[in-house]
């Protein structure tokens, strides 16, 4: 255990550079093949080392795992996160994968080989979603980050809005910050050989969210106003549109995850479909937020974790 503090360089990404500075005095640069990256709070599965462990032997340097959920059923809140994630494992890295494009890493649950942390002096990813950008600048530097679907993670998400928004607050500042300080060099891998895998991750951290926020709101003051003088216009007719299509494209992305990964997720058979449902409204949320995190300045704060569970408490993929 290596304990640090310091009042003004605060977030993971600064916690990571001064743990392998303290690894390499104390053990040498070169007595790891790799190093994983967990937090606290996770689980893994019984297999999930080993599995890992066959993935890194293909020869692959970054890999990132399965993120699942060890408290689904909490409410609304955590479920849309867990499905968010869930979704992310099953349906973006995993094809991802099967294409031999390269994938993201997402926060926790990911292996890195030796020579990547040399080649790059440490960790040297500081923005709000440091994850982000290292996925990004390895993107520029030709690393691919494989995925490995059988290695299982259980990872705690946030149960109140109040988190919820804070954390989110600080990963829509982060993408914004990623996108500004590397969309220019990421723009340009798009005509080399790892062209595919650039585009796919510009088109990730591009403002899109934003852009859809403000015209949501535009759109939502002149729905209110036809509301008010009560007329219709063609504005009101397409935000009411914009309203259905976001919603059932969200539930249906909810459904599919829900029903593929259903034997993985640790709830209950009812709970499972009511948070089809409120999938959506768990994204729409992302709409003020994008909104905020430009006008707002955003800093990094820790989550609380309170959740006391075992990898015992878990049946699947014995």
């Amino acid at each position: 255990v290596y304990e640090r503090f310091h009042q003004k360089k605060v977030g993971k990404g600064y916690a990571l550079q001064f743990l392998f500075k303290q690894i390499f005095r104390d053990y040498g640069k070169q007595r790891f093949d790799g190093y994983f990256v967990f937090d606290a709070d996770n689980l893994l599965d019984s297999k999930y080392i080993h599995e890992m462990n066959l993935a890194f032997n293909e020869g692959h340097p970054i890999i990132t795992s399965y993120r699942n959920s060890k408290n689904y059923a909490d409410n609304w809140i955590s479920a849309g996160y867990s499905l968010w994630f869930l979704k992310e494992s099953a349906y973006m890295n995993r094809p991802r994968k099967m294409l031999r494009s390269g994938c993201t890493i997402s926060g926790t649950g990911f292996l890195i080989a030796k020579d990547i942390i040399l080649e790059q002096g440490g960790w040297n990813f500081f923005l709000l979603t440091e994850d982000i950008e290292f996925s990004i600048y390895q993107a520029i530097e030709g690393n691919r980050i494989s995925y490995c679907h059988s290695a299982i993670l259980y990872d705690e998400q946030p149960t109140t809005f109040i988190q919820s928004w804070h954390q989110r607050m600080r990963w829509a500042k982060g993408f914004y910050q990623v996108f500004f300080k590397y969309g220019c060099p990421l723009s340009r891998r798009i005509f080399s050989k790892s062209g595919f895998w650039s585009y796919d991750l510009f088109t990730k951290i591009m403002p899109a969210g934003a852009i859809s926020a403000i015209f949501f709101f535009m759109n939502s003051i002149i729905f209110g106003y036809d509301l008010f003088v009560g007329k219709r216009s063609a504005a009101s007719d397409l935000f009411i549109y914009f309203l259905i299509f976001f919603y059932l494209t969200n539930f249906l992305l909810g459904m599919i995850t829900t029903l593929t990964e259903w034997q993985k997720i640790h709830a209950k058979a009812y709970l499972k479909i009511l948070y089809m449902f409120t999938f959506p409204f768990f994204v729409w949320t992302y709409l003020p937020i994008s909104i905020a995190a430009m006008l707002m300045p955003v800093k990094w704060k820790p989550i609380a974790h309170t959740k006391n569970k075992s990898i015992e408490g878990f049946v699947f993929n014995k």
